[in-house]
């Protein structure tokens, strides 16, 4: 099909791919920043790590909780309102987290940040697939995945050099230019995408909400505290909520979330391979600083140096597999790239308590490259078999399973890692000979788990319907 006889949107694609990847750049860079610059707020606001931690959980709570509200949202109102709403919204909070005057003011822009980052993060696959050929699909997803893994590459450098040469208050307010100019280009290139008209259901989005926040407060707070009665309260209202969620759902005409959606084996085994994948890779990522810094002794510039290996290998990859799984089709190269991150985990945990650099930047980049290989073709697959009209639900069912990827993977990391090594050994700035065998020993279990999640990931990304996604776009 040439240029010329393409339909809108499809003849402005690469103008609108390149908007979402300006201030797609944006969350992954923030969201890699903090981390790196949370012991400089702590010592700053003379606060207790406990309360620190909440710059980020807020943040995390609030976007996944609020990403399949949105993806609904987009499907009524159209996808280029809320996504606009979405970079203004977060241009504006990371100015108030910059010039924030207390830790609470911080923390409540933070979650702001997270209001207004769910509008970003749960359309932008929904814009993809209206905007590009089914043909082209997997290709646009590919390269848009580039702006991710560029922003998660050159966050812990960046937030580092920034703190250092200016003070951590302009590692939020580097987002302000990049957010307007982002705007503005969005403004422009963006068309009117809808997907299925109709009200919002309210009762759903509210039972969601309570449902993911509370499952997600449960994950957190289990790890440090157990099962108690507040973690135990937390689970029960997960599990009630979700209940009404459910029943809220099959009893509305216009529900929030069809659950017809999951009918198709095809979206349904998709997206939980990418929840898999990703509670693989925040094995790797949760854990891996902390063998570089505690059992290697590398200094926290040259620990980001290293971990850069996964997200460069994953930008050099998914472009590529994007484009392939356009010919060959996607399950194939899917589980190709879980089998090769279950490698990567595998050899993780046979790493020595004297390897050397490369003796990591290898096995990282090996992930990374299963990584880049899985990424595009999963997410094709899943965008590529959702019906046209909950396109934006799709789209932000993809991105609640990532992070709830990651939550859980954190998760199953620490508490492996907990069960076979001794408590508070992470807590540990310099570790003994026998603290460092202790370690490794949770290490390769942990690790092991996450190669764990890697094989299922690859089996779930086998089991697809029989029918084909239809190349006709009014269809597809």
């Amino acid at each position: 099909m040439s240029q010329q006889s393409l339909p809108a949107p499809y003849a402005r694609r690469y103008p609108i791919l390149v908007a979402l990847m300006l201030s797609g750049i944006m969350g992954p860079i923030d969201a890699s920043i903090v981390n790196v610059i949370l012991p400089t707020i702590t010592e700053f606001f003379g606060v207790h790590i406990s309360t620190a931690q909440w710059v980020s959980m807020a943040y995390l709570l609030v976007i996944s909780s609020l990403l399949l509200s949105y993806g609904r949202v987009g499907d009524i109102w159209g996808y280029r309102k809320v996504y606009l709403l979405g970079i203004a919204g977060f241009t504006v909070a990371s100015a108030l987290c910059g010039f924030a005057p207390r830790i609470e003011v911080l923390i409540l822009s933070r979650a702001l940040q997270g209001l207004a980052a769910g509008m970003m993060t749960a359309v932008p696959f929904a814009i993809i697939t209206a905007s590009f050929p089914p043909t082209e699909r997997g290709k646009a997803i590919g390269i848009n995945a580039i702006s991710v893994s560029v922003g998660l590459a050159v966050g812990p450098s960046l937030g580092g050099l920034i703190a250092s040469l200016l003070g951590w208050r302009y590692v939020f307010l580097i987002n302000v230019p990049i957010g307007i100019v982002g705007f503005l280009w969005a403004y422009r290139v963006i068309p009117d995408l809808k997907g299925q008209p109709g009200k919002m259901d309210l009762l759903g989005a509210a039972t969601a909400l309570i449902a993911l926040a509370s499952l997600l407060l449960f994950v957190n707070r289990v790890q440090g505290s157990g099962l108690n009665a507040t973690t135990g309260i937390l689970l029960l209202i997960a599990m009630v909520a979700g209940l009404g969620f459910y029943r809220a759902e099959r009893r509305n005409p216009q529900p929030m979330l069809d659950l017809s959606i999951f009918s198709k084996a095809t979206f349904s085994f998709s997206g939980l391979s990418t929840l898999l994948n990703f509670m693989s890779q925040y094995v790797l990522v949760f854990l891996t600083p902390f063998y570089l810094q505690r059992v290697l002794r590398y200094a926290p510039g040259r620990v980001g140096l290293v971990m850069t290996a996964f997200p460069l290998a994953t930008m050099a990859v998914a472009p590529f597999s994007g484009a392939l799984s356009d010919r060959i089709g996607t399950k194939v190269l899917a589980a190709t790239g879980a089998l090769l991150c279950a490698l990567g985990a595998f050899s993780l945990s046979q790493l020595p308590p004297t390897a050397s650099w490369p003796d990591v930047v290898w096995r990282l980049a090996l992930f990374g490259v299963g990584t880049g290989i899985f990424q595009s073709p999963n997410s094709s697959a899943v965008m590529g078999s959702a019906p046209r009209r909950y396109r934006g639900v799709a789209s932000a069912i993809l991105a609640t399973m990532r992070n709830l990827g990651m939550v859980l993977g954190i998760a199953t990391a620490g508490a492996v890692l907990y069960t076979f090594a001794p408590a508070g050994i992470l807590q540990k700035l310099a570790l003994q000979p026998a603290d460092v065998a202790a370690f490794l020993r949770g290490l390769r279990y942990a690790y092991g788990a996450g190669a764990i999640w890697g094989l299922a990931s690859a089996a779930t990304s086998l089991i697809t319907s029989k029918e084909k996604p239809s190349a006709n776009p009014s269809q597809s």
